[in-house]
Order: C-alpha cells, then structure tokens, then sequence
C-alpha cells in the first residue's frame, strides 16, 4: 500500500529533521535487498540488527526519504528523514492504519500448540467465501504482524492472523495493533515454560489476546478453567469441549466426526486436529460460512511443511512432525500415531525445548506415557530425549546426533516401516529424512 507523507506523519506522529521534496505517494521497506526505487526506507533496530547501518545504502539505491531513531545523523542526499523514537512502533501504527483503511473480518489466532494448523484450516474455510488473508508460515511476531498487514490485498474481506510470543506482554501488543473481531486460543500447555516459569504465567500471557479484541467481537477457545481464569474479556465467549463430538472415526489421513448434529470430514488424522476444528467451525459460524463451505473448507485442509507432512524415501514412510514439540502436543501426536498406522511402526523422538528447570522429568513423563504400548521400536535423539527411552518399556537406542539415527534406519529398520519424526524445531528432524534419502 503506498502512503502520502502527511498519512505518514500523522499516522506515526514522525517528526520532520529534514525535507526537500514531498510530492507523490510511497510504498514503505525494511529491507534494503527488497527496496525499490522511490521507497521510504523504515530501518528496524533489534537486539542482533540494526537497520539503521543501511540508511545511507537505502539512499544510494533510491529511497526518497527514510526514518530515523538518531535524531542527529541526517543524510541530505534523501528527499526527507522522519524521525521516530521507536521504529518498530511506528511499523505497527502503519500495518494498524492498514488494518483500518481495508477493514476485513480478523481472526487471530494463539495457543501453546496447533495455532498454526489451525489457522491454516480456518484459511481453507473463510477462502469458500470471502477473499481471504493470512500470517505467512509462522510469522507470529511484531515484524510479522506488520509484514500480514503490508501484504494484505486492498479488497481483502477476511484476514487470519496468528500470534507467537515468548514472553508476557507480547500477546497484548500484537492484540492491541491488530484489533481483531474474533480471537481464538487453541490450547495452554507447557511450551514456553522456561521462559514464564509457570502454567498460569503462560495462561496470562495467551489470553492477553483478548487486549485488542473488539467490544462485540468474540472469543473462542476449548472448555479451560486456566483460559477462564485468566481471561478479562466481557464481550461473548464460546468454549468448545470434544465431548460434544459423536460418531467418531479415525484411520489413515481421515478423520469424521458428528458435531452439533452436522457431519464432517478433516483428510487429516487425530482428536487434536478434530479439537482444532471445533474452533475453526465456530469461528466460521460467527463470520456467517455457510454449512456447506465449512464442511468443503475443513475437508479441502491440508498440512503443511512439518506438520504431518508424509514422505516415501528408501522404502519408509516417514511423517516429519518436527516444527516445534512440547509435552501436551508430543502425547496428541504419539497417541494418533500408535492408534492409526499398522506396524512396522518406529518413533523418533526428540528434544522438547524451553521446559525450564523440570525438563528430564517431562521427557521421562513421554517415556511413561508410552508403557502403555508395545510393539514399537523407539529412537531417541538429543541428551534430553534419552530420558524418553530410558523411562519406556519400548525397546530402542539412543542417539546423540541426526546422522547416527538416519545410518541407524537404513541399516538396521526393516522397509516398509512407518517412521515418526517429532521434536522441537532446533532439533532440525527434516536432516534425517535428507540424510536417509542420500546414505
């Protein structure tokens, strides 16, 4: 969207340092490898970055003014300089005037697992009505609300937008700049623990999505009573609860369900997934979806990279589940897995990250939680993960690196194995697949 400078200057309260020419309308960049000719350059300051090294590489490539956070470092050769205090501040205050100017229906969407999927499955719903808009993979953060916003097409009706955070307060900004219509929390669990020390903390912090929430707008979540005693939210609420769900059938990338007298089907696996569709339906419904392009919507969702993304390499199937893990998520994954898929069946199972101090008893949690099945051989990769196998009754080998799980498959599983991938992102699972594939 290109901006006049007076909307600019009004919209981030920018103070004028310098200006020679004004005229015309520009479009606004944070980087200078994208930015093109006529441009405002918009340099963010971060704690590894600062943009503010390539404000003069921004002049010579043709910016036509640029901000600024030094007041006293002024390159004349631009048209202008605006100066701001905070950067990134004034980045939200243009994605939120955006926001206004367009005006679509906004879901956001958070929670310790499954925002992501659930945010692609609602896209594939609201996309059978509305021209519809989203968050780019997992670009959950203030840049990547901004980059939602600066994106969104100028007849957008609908826009999904998810949000990420690592500490408290985080929630609450983004809520307060994206003003949605709809807020959803799929779930609280253990992610992030590290960091907020407790359930509760993690609790506040995801229901700080209501911040931004609109008065008549609605939130959405499963039956919680850690959501509904930490939500300050007076407008109207909707909680989910799974058993309200009947005729339930589960098999290979299928899943049917009878919810509120209504069938659906999900090409997708799992009572989490069917969990996230429960919030997707009632999500829909507010935002007046049809019966019929819900049902076309959750059917045509599909996962995308590291969510159950299923692959054939050598002879084994491997479904890669690796983008992130924590306790809550790694049990919904194993559960399905071990219930669906026929044998020859292996696990490899990884580290959980961000479980602060109670870390090993949380992996030994997973290990006890798989007592209860047999039949199995499990990997274990990482010095956390170990405690995963050396908890079970499953026979396996531990590993410390990716390399010595992929020589281990080839030489030692039989073909035609299923093979479960799960970890925390760091613990970069897709290299065994990759390494498999060349061994």
């Amino acid at each position: 969207m290109k901006f006049t400078l007076k909307e600019i200057i009004t919209c981030t309260d920018a103070k004028v340092l310098f200006e020679q020419d004004t005229l015309g309308s520009f479009e606004i960049s944070t980087d200078t490898r994208k930015l093109q000719k006529g441009d405002i350059y918009l340099p963010l300051r971060g704690e590894n970055y600062d943009g503010h090294n390539f404000i003069d590489r921004a002049v010579e490539l043709g910016e036509r003014g640029y901000f600024t956070q030094d007041k006293f470092k002024v390159n004349k050769k631009a048209d202008f300089v605006l100066y701001v205090e905070n950067s990134l501040v004034a980045y939200l205050k243009l994605a939120n005037y955006i926001r206004r100017k367009i005006n679509p229906k906004i879901v956001a969407i958070t929670g310790s697992s499954g925002k992501t999927t659930t945010k692609e499955m609602l896209y594939s719903v609201l996309s059978t009505t509305y021209k519809t808009h989203k968050t780019l993979l997992n670009h959950n953060n203030e840049i990547g609300l901004c980059e939602t916003f600066f994106s969104m097409p100028l007849d957008c009706e609908a826009a999904v937008v998810e949000m990420g955070m690592r500490n408290l307060g985080e929630i609450e900004l983004l809520s307060s700049y994206c003003e949605p219509d709809i807020g959803v929390i799929t779930n609280i669990g253990s992610a992030h623990l590290e960091r907020l020390g407790n359930l509760k903390n993690i609790a506040l912090a995801k229901c700080e999505i209501a911040a931004g929430l609109k008065k008549d707008g609605v939130f959405i979540s499963p039956e919680s009573k850690r959501i509904k005693d930490n939500l300050s939210y007076e407008g109207e609420k909707i909680f989910t609860r799974y058993k309200d769900v009947s005729n339930v059938e589960i098999s290979v990338s299928h899943s049917k369900f009878t919810y509120q007298n209504i069938d659906y089907e999900l090409n997708v696996e799992g009572d989490y997934n069917i969990e996230n569709a429960l919030l997707v339906i009632e999500a829909a419904k507010k935002l007046n979806i049809s019966e019929q392009n819900i049902k076309k919507g959750l059917y045509d969702y599909k996962p995308i990279e590291k969510r159950w993304e299923t692959s054939e390499v050598k002879g084994f199937t491997f479904i890669n589940d690796s983008y992130n893990a924590n306790p809550e998520s790694m049990k919904a994954v194993l559960k399905t897995f071990l219930s669906v898929y026929k044998p020859p069946l292996v696990l490899v199972l990884g580290n959980m990250g961000e479980l602060g101090k109670d870390e090993i008893a949380y992996h030994r949690e997973i290990g006890e939680f798989l007592c209860a099945y047999n039949g199995v051989k499990l990997l274990t990769v990482g010095n956390l993960a170990k405690y995963i196998l050396r908890s079970s009754t499953l026979e396996g080998v531990e590993f410390e690196t990716n390399f010595e799980c992929a020589k281990y498959i080839i030489e030692n599983v039989e073909k035609d194995s299923t093979i479960l991938l799960k970890a925390s992102r760091a613990m970069k699972f897709e290299e065994i697949i990759e390494m498999v594939g060349r061994l």
